[in-house]
């Protein structure tokens, strides 16, 4: 039986079945699990959750004085959810400031609740797809706000969290490409759930391979040329995974040329949720910096995935659509105004060909400004992008800290 209690009610052995509120102030990664003991019951008082709703066929009652918890659910049995009736709750637009705020917060939780279900995937025992959908209806949600910051922000990353933030990068971009191909909420969030656990299978490859500083033996490589197999037969035992999932953690590394792996699928045989990923999953590990690369401008990342289209990579109707939602010009792309003044792209959410950017050296005299925002959109504004910059040409390190901070 369900019953719903308050958070001072909450004792080791009880069974909690969902959390009141939102899923970043649950302290836990997944919204069903046992309190086992004493730290967990303080661990969940000292949150953000006032109420929840506690299974007591699964575990204790308030009432109740002595109790054990029922043995975990046997695989298979979980109740799936209605994909035809899913909705996303409406979002109000956010600026930019605003949501890179909410989106640092969203991307530390998933981060970590990844983490922890990459673990669980390895050892077996995720029951349910079910346990990843707050963390991708968290991820949809700061998207359709505003789907600029925190694609932009997922951009920086650190070494030794890469797969992590790159799963919930690829997350992010997978749920802005299908909405900007009009596809239902459902589809949306199970292209979202692809995303996130498309590189699944990294968890069996060796971290001394995967953050190698230098070039990969070829016996290396062929180690990491497993990860989407591997990868694929973790999630297959899942009852409930959706079809697209297993498909998008299988061939996210084929090519239409039927140059890819790990089965050199063609045009013909490839779906578009394994070419969507395959986009989606180039792009973010071109622009991340890598123990052995500094990741590239999403300006000029974009400008190399056009090549790497039309040369056979990628379908080159679906890249044209993630140009789109990603933008003209990226959050933090470098640009050349009219002005002869550099500055960095800082928000396209209102214009994805006359954005916001924060000019801050001026060519002509070869000195570093005051950095000043400059709204491009308004009808007759007298400045304007002249071109695209590579930060490498004109020496420009660090280039992020002129959109990420005031």
């Amino acid at each position: 039986m369900l019953r719903k209690i308050t958070v001072d009610q909450v004792r080791a052995g009880m069974y909690v079945h969902e959390l009141c509120g939102s899923w970043l102030d649950n302290p836990f990664w997944t919204t069903s699990f046992p309190l086992r003991n004493s730290a967990e019951v303080h661990k969940l008082q000292a949150s953000g959750v006032r109420e929840l709703w506690i299974d007591t066929d699964k575990g204790c009652d308030v009432e109740g004085a002595d109790c054990a918890l029922a043995p975990p659910a046997a695989p298979g049995l979980a109740a799936a959810p209605s994909e035809a009736a899913f909705a996303f709750q409406p979002q109000a637009p956010s600026g930019m400031r605003d949501e890179l705020t909410r989106a640092a917060k969203i991307i530390q939780k998933s981060r970590d609740a990844v983490g922890a279900m990459f673990e669980e995937a390895r050892l077996g025992t995720i029951s349910s797809s079910a346990v990843a959908m707050p963390i991708v209806e968290e991820i949809a949600a700061s998207v359709l706000r505003n789907s600029g910051a925190l694609l932009s922000l997922v951009r920086i990353k650190q070494a030794d969290d890469y797969t992590y933030m790159h799963s919930v990068a690829v997350s992010a971009m997978m749920v802005a490409l299908a909405k900007q191909l009009h596809m239902s909420d459902a589809e949306i969030r199970d292209y979202g759930l692809a995303g996130l656990l498309h590189d699944i299978g990294k968890i069996a490859i060796p971290a001394a391979i995967l953050n190698k500083p230098g070039r990969l033996t070829d016996e290396e490589f062929l180690t990491v040329k497993r990860h989407p197999s591997a990868g694929y037969d973790m999630l297959k035992s899942v009852p409930d995974m959706p079809a697209v999932v297993l498909d998008v953690c299988l061939h996210h590394h084929e090519r239409v040329d039927g140059a890819g792996y790990p089965e050199r699928l063609g045009v013909e045989t490839l779906s578009k949720a394994a070419r969507m990923g395959a986009i989606c999953d180039v792009y973010d590990a071109v622009t991340s910096n890598r123990p052995y690369k500094e990741g590239w401008s999403p300006a000029v990342s974009l400008r190399k995935m056009a090549l790497w289209a039309r040369e056979g990579h990628f379908d080159e109707a679906l890249f044209a659509a993630f140009v789109k939602c990603i933008g003209i010009y990226p959050v933090g792309t470098l640009v050349r105004l009219k002005s002869n003044r550099l500055a960095v792209v800082t928000d396209n959410s209102k214009s994805l060909l006359k954005p916001t950017v924060k000019a801050f050296f001026s060519l002509t005299s070869q000195v570093y400004l005051a950095p000043v925002a400059i709204d491009l959109a308004p009808p007759g504004a007298s400045e304007a992008i002249v071109s695209i910059e590579d930060p490498d040409k004109w020496n420009i390190r660090n280039l992020d800290r002129y959109w990420l901070h005031e």
